[in-house]
């Protein structure tokens, strides 16, 4: 999708202009009439990405004030002024982030330039609030091969990084994470992998060594120099990552009667001593493994062990997450491929996670 947006890679405002490119816009929404649109192109993909969930919602941040009103009055307008914008942008932030799990970059461009546009309108063109924005925007230029508009907004989000003390270190790793992926697909690896292990270590340091929110950091360092054809390094890099979710599922595994006793409403994805994964890290964990399958899977030289660990693992995986069917399928390619290496050691794991499985299907039917 063509856009023309402002100096700071954001939408243009302004009266007349449309919601997506900041063209001069002639058509308007016959519903909220605040949204404007230069095509109705656009007009149809900001309905479809977000302004159908917004809609209504957008007409009272349009009402003037009527006069006279007291003091008291006034506050209570912009308190509630304020509460309304805070709704549309959470509703846009997590429609943009379902959009992008699912796939869909194109469909979450609209939502992700509403959560900046109401970022900005409710907490200042300079707060750290709007950097989740301007890295999503990013995503999605990148994926979409816009490599320049992609590093104007990471560049506005990493000013703003710089410019805000106490700044978290777990935005500072999603921003390190979205620095390196732009700068591998600009092909300058040694900066990107710059970026990618100063997240790994934001994010060791904040989670743990054994955490496995550090296994998208060396995933993407594997792939760096799996590019520049350094393929033991780039192997290492993805047992790392295989490694770190197989040895936090089997923790997890391992709580989960303990957790189902004490706290029966917690995720089962949930360590002994650590916070339930949400949806999107279950997501990031399934296609991460999935992935180093398949590289596994192009590779002559193929390390069977580690192919039959990962499949454990995600199968594990699928099974927290309650996808029986799967877990059952993944875990069969797991024991098969076991049941050929010489010593199989992992081989009592997999049945006991096959029994499981059965179980709980047994229960289903």
């Amino acid at each position: 999708m063509a856009t023309r947006r402002g100096p700071g890679g954001e939408a243009v405002e302004g009266a007349g202009r449309c919601e997506l490119c900041g063209a001069r816009a002639r058509r308007r929404c016959r519903r909220c009439r605040r949204a404007r649109y230069c095509s109705e192109d656009h007009q149809q993909a900001d309905w479809v990405g977000i302004h159908e969930l917004i809609c209504q919602l957008l007409v009272p941040t349009s009402t003037s004030l009527s006069a006279p009103l007291s003091d008291k009055e006034r506050k209570h307008h912009t308190e509630q002024l304020l509460k309304r914008q805070k709704l549309i942008l959470g509703l846009a932030s997590s429609r943009a982030q379902q959009l992008v799990l699912e796939g869909k970059p194109k469909e979450a461009e609209p939502a992700a330039l509403c959560a900046l546009r109401f970022s900005t309108q409710v907490y200042g063109s300079g707060s750290v609030q709007l950097v989740p924005a301007y890295i999503t925007l990013a995503e999605l230029c990148r994926d979409g091969g816009d490599l320049q508009q992609a590093a104007k907004y990471l560049s506005q989000a990493h000013w703003i990084v710089l410019s805000t003390p106490g700044c978290s270190a777990a935005l500072q790793a999603l921003l390190c994470r979205h620095l390196g992926l732009l700068c591998a697909a600009q092909g300058s690896f040694e900066q990107a992998l710059y970026h990618l292990s100063h997240e790994v270590y934001l994010t060791s340091s904040l989670f743990g060594p054994r955490c496995v929110e550090a296994s998208g950091g060396y995933f993407h360092m594997a792939n760096v120099y799996l590019q520049q054809n350094k393929l033991e390094v780039a192997d290492s890099l993805y047992a790392k990552v295989s490694s770190l979710w197989h040895g936090f599922l089997v923790r997890s595994l391992q709580a989960q009667p303990r957790n189902a006793r004490s706290q029966p409403e917690m995720s089962a994805l949930s360590e002994a001593e650590g916070a339930p994964l949400t949806a999107a890290q279950q997501a990031e964990g399934v296609w991460l493994l999935t992935a180093v399958l398949g590289i596994r899977g192009q590779d002559p030289m193929q390390k069977p062990e580690e192919t039959a660990r990962t499949l454990h693992a995600l199968a594990m995986l699928h099974y927290l997450a309650q996808d029986f069917p799967k877990a059952q399928e993944v875990g069969m390619q797991a024991w098969d491929l076991v049941k050929q290496l010489p010593l199989h050691h992992s081989g009592e794991a997999i049945q006991r996670l096959l029994e499981l499985i059965s179980s709980k299907l047994s229960c289903t039917k």
